[in-house]
């Protein structure tokens, strides 16, 4: 296993960046890593590049440390990836991974082949920041990174309760927490709360979904025309897809939302049986057995069509076993 510490010896400057679109696990894992190297590095120059995250997460110290790519011409020791499956989806902040004289990717996406020199998947991890807690020493871990990588983990297995919170994670959590943390304060702010206008676009998500696949199946759909009248951004679309799971009888729920002329967004969660990943990675995209994403072209039906045939094969082989 990698040890964070030793690859950062004789280092002076390193970029932190993560996926496009950031979730909680990636913001984090990247805001947790710069304290981390903050509090312990003071000789190295540490920025963290990142697509703007939602606002919720303010609530973490270091989050105005974010910054989004610009025109700056940079060029870094140390470039690290985090919670990124892909080389594609690091976006922006390309332009220093590349330049970069040394990369390092951190991730735990089942999905990921290794797109950098030095590559730390754990695939069995219930998050990013659950490895990036692997890899530093625990006692280095202060209270602002350890808030930070809580809520990662918090986030990525649906407060400790996806599939892949092991006893690990736990112990994990229980470390975090040791540090003085305001966990509950946490939870609050960045998972549970919603705005008025994140409630109703999830009201109307819930509304007009549609059972399929004799009803193991669950679908809905938000339009570009549906974001601009209730005046949200596809981040305030976070959590729809998940609740949508929970709908007694379903197996897999599919979630997508319009990004463009006949493109979509699809996020898919499934329950026990099926593996979205590999349903998501048939069409390009990727993520973990139960939580998954890929962007489809072509119409509503068509995309759901597609889906569902792959779904229902994988249904079908279960319940020969």
């Amino acid at each position: 296993m990698m040890q964070l510490d030793r690859e950062l010896q004789g280092v002076s400057t390193v970029a932190i960046s993560g996926h496009v679109r950031p979730d909680g696990d990636c913001v984090g894992a990247c805001v947790g890593l710069w304290h981390y190297i903050r509090d312990n590095f003071k000789q190295i120059e540490v920025d963290i590049w990142l697509q703007k995250p939602d606002e919720k997460f303010a609530v973490l110290k270091g989050f105005d440390k974010i910054r989004q790519v610009l025109d700056e011409e940079k060029h870094y020791d140390l470039f690290i990836s985090l919670d990124c499956a892909t080389y594609e989806r690091l976006g922006e902040s390309l332009r220093y991974f590349d330049s970069a004289k040394k990369t390092i990717c951190i991730d735990h996406h089942i999905s990921n082949a290794g797109y950098a020199k030095l590559n730390e998947v754990q695939a069995d991890a219930s998050s990013t920041c659950e490895v990036l807690c692997s890899l530093m020493k625990p006692e280095n871990i202060h209270k602002e990174a350890a808030a930070a990588l809580y809520t990662g983990i918090a986030h990525d297995t649906g407060v400790f309760q996806y599939s892949l919170t092991s006893p690990d994670t736990m112990r994990t959590a229980a470390m975090l927490m040791e540090k003085g943390i305001p966990y509950t304060y946490l939870l609050e702010e960045t998972f549970y709360k919603k705005t008025y206008r994140q409630n109703q676009i999830l009201g109307k998500a819930l509304l007009e979904s549609m059972r399929i696949l004799d009803g193991k199946g669950i679908v809905s759909v938000v339009r570009r025309k549906e974001l601009e009248f209730f005046g949200v951004e596809p981040v305030d679309l976070d959590g729809i897809v998940s609740q949508l799971r929970m709908t007694e009888g379903v197996e897999v729920a599919i979630f997508l939302y319009e990004t463009g002329n006949l493109e979509f967004r699809v996020s898919l969660r499934s329950r026990n049986l099926v593996d979205v990943s590999e349903v998501a990675s048939y069409f390009g995209g990727g993520g973990h057995v139960r939580a998954a994403g890929v962007t489809m072209k072509g119409t509503f039906h068509d995309i759901v069509n597609n889906l569902t045939l792959h779904i229902d094969h994988q249904l079908k082989e279960q319940e020969k076993q």
